[in-house]
């Protein structure tokens, strides 16, 4: 049996508990001086103040900060190409829907993924995970969408699966056919919308290519109705629901969030106040993305009132080729505390606890407690405020996943 021991901690700072924080409670952080954490195999076994027991293998923190590891609840993470090209019409102006209805946007990436080979997806999508990791990102939320039919989408999912045997970041995989409509049904989209509830989800249930079901719900794309039979085949298949609600226009996905229980509502930059009520009643989790935002010259998600509204917040980078090519957590917690005015101890809940259960994880990670899988980041600094303060600078000191180190930025493991 293997055993770990990290020691001379100078603070660590978690969160605590099996479901998300909400309210007041989203600004509860525990915080232990001169902390150990002892690991046996893949799982903490003790955490507490001074030297700690004898173990196998011993890690002198340096009197660092240590937190669990980053959890990234919502990206699109496989992908054929990149969208470089539409830099320019996002700098003249055009907006999200006049870049997919002049054949960009989530299309242009559908062409290219068909295009991608498995082998093609699955490279570049390994190469963007060893960048999330050095991050201190140690679980990561990935969603199909970018295939649009039977094969291309189970193609995504396919090399979600494979790269989860095979990279150390965790991954959960969500199913998104309903992320566009495809060209060749414009006119029909009740076919379309067929398909997804009669081919695709059975088979993604049956062969257990995915937990979740999520659609994107927005003016111009799927509407309410639409999303509600999606969602509730999905749940009729066991797959947990997610949506993509109110980033442009409110049309009334965050209520169907609420209305279907779902796990989560993911963007809510324009969520209004019956979104908010309907959300709070059902304690769906706000998956808040800020670097779209950024990316967008978008308004931001209106965090503060979701916290007084008793809203669980989660905070996701979104990773995707079009709204946000970013990789980047860190980025993410400097943003919540820039822009949402979210202290550093609510943002720390929103990427670690909050983040877990937004993916059904929260009684695995997210936390630093006995019974955990053992997912730690050590930062370089003693100084729990200094991650959210500094802008630009990796911060990750070592990054450990279930037990080992797998990031050591004073030496190369």
């Amino acid at each position: 049996m293997a055993s770990l021991l990290i020691y001379n901690i100078g603070l660590l700072a978690t969160p605590i508990g099996n479901k998300a924080n909400c309210g007041p409670k989203q600004d509860e952080i525990t915080f232990i001086e001169n902390a150990y954490i002892y690991i046996e195999d893949e799982i903490i076994k003790e955490v507490g103040k001074g030297q700690g027991p004898e173990a196998e293998t011993r890690l002198d923190a340096k009197g660092k900060l240590v937190t669990p590891g980053l959890v990234d609840s919502h990206s699109h993470l496989v992908f054929g190409g990149n969208r470089a090209n539409e830099l320019k019409m996002k700098l003249e102006g055009k907006s999200y829907l006049e870049i997919l209805e002049s054949g960009g946007g989530i299309l242009s990436t559908v062409k290219a993924t068909n295009n991608a080979s498995f082998e093609e997806l699955y490279q570049k999508a390994y190469k963007d995970l060893d960048e999330m990791l050095s991050y201190g990102t140690t679980t990561l939320e990935a969603k199909s969408g970018y295939g649009l039919s039977f094969e291309q989408e189970l193609k995504q999912l396919e090399v979600v699966k494979e790269l989860n045997k095979n990279h150390p970041i965790d991954l959960v995989s969500t199913f998104m056919g309903g992320h566009a409509l495809p060209v060749e049904y414009k006119d029909n989209r009740e076919k379309f919308i067929d398909e997804v509830c009669e081919k695709m989800i059975p088979y993604v249930s049956e062969n257990e290519l995915a937990e979740f079901c999520d659609v994107f719900c927005e003016k111009g794309v799927f509407n309410v109705e639409e999303t509600r039979k999606i969602l509730q085949t999905g749940q009729k298949y066991n797959l947990k629901s997610k949506i993509h609600a109110d980033e442009i226009e409110a049309i009334g996905g965050s209520q169907l969030a609420g209305e279907l229980n779902a796990i989560s509502a993911e963007h809510l930059i324009v969520c209004d106040e019956k979104g908010m009520e309907a959300m709070s009643k059902s304690g769906t989790i706000a998956c808040l993305l800020p670097c779209t935002s950024l990316y967008l010259g978008a308004d931001f998600a209106k965090a503060k009132t979701m916290i007084e509204y008793n809203i669980p917040i989660a905070l996701a980078s979104d990773y995707n080729p079009g709204s946000c090519p970013s990789l980047n957590m860190q980025l993410v917690m400097n943003l919540a505390c820039l822009k949402y005015r979210m202290s550093p101890n609510q943002v720390l809940n929103a990427v670690t606890l909050n983040g877990a259960a937004a993916i059904d994880k929260a009684d695995k990670i997210g936390s630093i407690e006995t019974g955990k899988q053992a997912d730690i980041v050590i930062w370089d600094t003693n100084d729990f405020n200094y991650i959210f303060y500094r802008l630009g600078s990796n911060l990750v000191d070592k990054v450990i996943k279930k037990g080992r180190i797998l990031i050591d930025n004073e030496k190369t493991c």
